[in-house]
């Protein structure tokens, strides 16, 4: 290893030459005056020193503005202004790498950098210092930043305590700049800084406010560092006073009634804002609880009842927002259609803003499958800024499931709704029970029954779990409920609550729906963007018409998923980057057309009807047939009628024999003939009374061989005295005629007001006719 060190001659600025290589340095500087140790591994670095070592032993230093050690650093990566350093002493090692000791001298400026040499020269001017006397400001910076200095040190354990006593012996404003700078923890970029000052008066400072932040920082780490000391030092001595505490109290046998958990319970009693009857039962339970021994049964109980007593919101509640317009736009944005249920929540949205004490509304959302009734209960929640809980009251039979078990029984919990109430860390959340037309009672009690105070907005203040024996106020709680259908739900419950009818919706809203919402979700899912699939609104429409016939969307979404898989297979396994697909292509992606085609146009013998009727799911057309036979006055009803429906085939017979003559029909028509009544899709039971007309028009277009009208339908109850009475799930109804292509429907009178639900492309679509009389049916339907 090589040991070269510097003469003995002394070297100063005078004899600084104006062309010098230039050394690139990283995280660090150098100052005038300052000794600096550097190691070098670069070929041309190395190669610089030699050249260096064998000339003046002078190079310049700049900071380089990269931050990576080991690549190469051209002009253009270097700042312009540095620090000119003599080598002191330089060793080379075995692995190639030089060692350096190196002493700054001036600063320079580049004014030009040369080339023709592996490392980097440049010409340089060097800089001279600019208000370097100790005036009355330099020496008040000189103090002060001596001052600084010392407690820096002071608090550094780095820097050795003889640097305050020699900062102190220097008298030239720069030379202390420059030694205070070079010797503090400071960023390097803010030391280039000082270093690129030549006024020594800004220079100075710069520095004091470099050392005022070491300083801080210095002084805030002290005393973390000194609380943290503190803090241990009194967590061990409380720990040794509670061992000895422990020792003592084992030696005189007594119970540990302090123990952390009970103390942690009576904290929370205090500050969780309990009513004043839980706040009794916990402070008596919390008693108990201090008797017990933890490793008992009974401890565990307790324990455990008090978690669900203090962890319940008293008295948490989301802020309502109260901007009826943000609301609406949620709302639109959420969901199509839907305006009675939009509305009914902005009413209450409105009296809320007026009134801040009003109860919340216990609504009931009824209609077909799929319509949105649930999530349109998370867009309420949305809209109102309130928790959004759920509970499915399907299949639940046992009233413990709604107001909880007794704690005498082996692991006892509260019911759903405390459980929910917990969950969602408020208590005016929008809170659903789904599905409450299909609980059901069994020898457990009856869950309905227990809902009657839940859902009544004069006892729900009350409200009492057989688990927490205390009374919980939900009347700030806003309740959904959905349902299928109402009649399951027994009288008292549906009487507590407001009904908003969700119908089905038509071929056109599914059309916007599933453009607007179902395919860009199904899209998603199923890892697509929308240049990879389109799925157009005739393909949409093909879905609806031809694979789907329902109320709802869930088989809508469903199919469109179904597309949207196909098309993901096809992309991934690489042989499509994007599709367009047509009503053509479904086939291949759905299978054949699964509805049939359209029978309401099949109607070309006397005897055939199409009647309409409503399902839980929906409304449908139904045909009525009915055959002739030789026989005698005897008639024969098929297809899985019920009561009512058969009642409603003799009502007709009865009022065509009373009044066969006014009808044209031959009076030993029934004396030498069988009647047979049909109604096709016989799996599927039937029953209700709005068949009646349609069966009556069946009946008499049989017996005088006069051909129904094609496209009519008809629904309503009739009479023995030939009235037409009013029946339900017009809209549904409606909506179905439309989607078979039906152009004419024939209505009982009364449910003309029922219109205005209809939507007003299907009345101009359709022509309706509005009677109160068979005749006035008859006179209508038959040709």
């Amino acid at each position: 290893m090589d040991d070269l060190k510097a003469p003995s001659r002394n070297i100063t600025s005078d004899n600084i030459p104006n062309i010098i290589p230039i050394l690139p340095i990283v995280d660090t500087n150098l100052f005038p005056k300052m000794v600096l140790p550097l190691v070098l591994v670069q070929n041309e670095a190395v190669e610089l020193i030699d050249e260096a070592m064998s000339g003046n032993r002078m190079l310049g230093l700049l900071l380089s503005k990269r931050s990576d050690i080991d690549s190469r650093h051209t002009a253009n990566d270097l700042h312009m202004i540095g620090t000119i350093a003599i080598i002191l002493k330089m060793s080379k090692m075995e692995d190639d790498k030089a060692q350096l000791l190196i002493q700054g001298l001036d600063r320079f400026r580049v004014k030009k950098f040369l080339s023709g040499k592996k490392y980097i020269q440049a010409q340089i001017d060097v800089l001279e210092n600019r208000n370097a006397d100790r005036n009355k400001e330099n020496r008040a910076l000189m103090v002060n930043i001596v001052e600084q200095y010392e407690k820096v040190v002071n608090l550094s354990p780095g820097l050795p305590s003889e640097m305050g006593h020699m900062i102190k012996s220097l008298q030239e404003p720069n030379v202390l700049a420059d030694m205070v700078a070079s010797t503090i923890n400071a960023p390097v970029l803010e030391k280039q800084k000082v270093i690129e000052l030549l006024d020594v008066t800004k220079r100075l400072k710069k520095v004091t406010r470099l050392v005022n932040d070491q300083l801080e920082i210095l002084e805030m780490g002290s005393k973390i560092q000194t609380q943290v000391k503190e803090d241990m030092d009194k967590r061990q001595r409380e720990y040794y006073l509670r061992q000895q505490m422990k020792a003592i109290k084992e030696e005189l046998g007594e119970t540990e009634d302090d123990r952390v958990e009970i103390k942690e319970y009576q904290t929370k009693i205090e500050e969780k804002g309990l009513s004043e009857e839980a706040q009794k039962e916990g402070k008596r339970e919390l008693q108990r609880l201090s008797r017990m021994h933890p490793s008992s049964s009974e401890y565990v109980v307790a324990s455990t009842y008090l978690d669900w007593l203090t962890s319940l919101p008293w008295n948490q509640r989301s802020k309502d927002k109260l901007d009826i317009k943000e609301a609406r736009r949620i709302l639109n944005n959420d969901h199509y259609g839907l305006e009675k249920p939009k509305k009914r929540i902005l009413e209450y949205l409105a009296v809320r803003k007026l009134k801040n004490d009003s109860k919340g509304p216990i609504l009931c959302f009824t209609g077909p499958p799929g319509t949105g009734k649930t999530s349109l209960g998370r867009s309420i929640a949305r809209a109102l800024g309130r928790e959004f809980v759920r509970i499915a009251l399907g299949g639940v039979r046992d009233e413990a499931e709604i107001r909880g078990h007794r704690r005498t029984y082996v692991g006892a919990l509260p019911g759903r709704i405390i459980q929910c109430l917990r969950k969602a860390g408020t208590k005016n959340p929008v809170f659903m029970l789904d599905e409450i037309d299909k609980v059901s009672s069994s020898y457990h009690g009856d869950p309905s029954s227990a809902l009657l105070e839940v859902l009544d907005p004069e006892q729900n203040f009350s409200f009492s779990d057989h688990y927490l024996d205390v009374s919980f106020d939900l009347s700030d709680v806003m309740f959904l409920t959905t349902a299928n259908v109402l009649h399951t739900i027994p009288a008292p419950l549906r009487d507590r609550m407001e009904i908003l009818e969700l119908n089905g919706y038509t071929e056109e809203e599914k059309l916007k729906i599933a453009t607007r919402y179902l395919v860009p979700r199904q899209r998603d899912a199923n890892g697509l963007n929308s240049t990879q699939v389109k799925i157009t609104f005739g393909a949409v429409k093909k879905i609806i018409s031809g694979y789907t016939r329902e109320s709802g969307l869930r088989n809508l979404e469903r199919h469109i998923g179904s597309v949207c898989r196909g098309v993901a297979s096809k992309i991934a396994e690489k042989k499509a980057k994007n599709l367009i697909v047509g009503q053509k292509d479904l086939h291949e992606y759905l299978g054949p057309v699964s509805n049939m085609p359209d029978l309401a146009l099949r109607i070309e013998n006397p005897g055939v009807v199409v009647g309409l009727a409503w399902t839980p799911y929906g409304g449908e057309i139904l045909f009525i047939e009915a055959v002739a036979m030789k026989g005698g006055k005897n008639l024969t009803l098929t297809g899985q009628l019920g009561d009512v429906m058969k009642e409603s085939a003799s009502t007709a017979l009865s009022f065509i024999r009373a009044n066969a003559k006014k009808l044209n029909v031959d009076e030993a028509f029934f004396n030498n003939h069988d009647l047979h009544i049909h109604v096709p899709e016989g799996s599927i039971p039937k029953d209700g009374p709005s068949a009646g007309v349609a069966m009556l028009t069946c009946l008499t277009s049989l017996m005088t061989g006069r051909i129904v009208k094609k496209r009519l339908a008809m629904s309503g109850e009739i009479t023995l005295r030939g009235e037409v009475l009013p029946v339900g799930g017009i809209k549904e109804k409606v909506i179905a005629a439309h989607r078979a292509g039906i152009k004419k429907i024939i209505l009982p009178l009364w449910n003309q007001k029922d219109m205005e639900d209809v939507p007003d492309y299907i009345k101009n679509f359709i022509e309706f006719y509005f009677v109160d009389k068979m005749e006035s049916v008859l006179e209508l339907a038959l040709d």
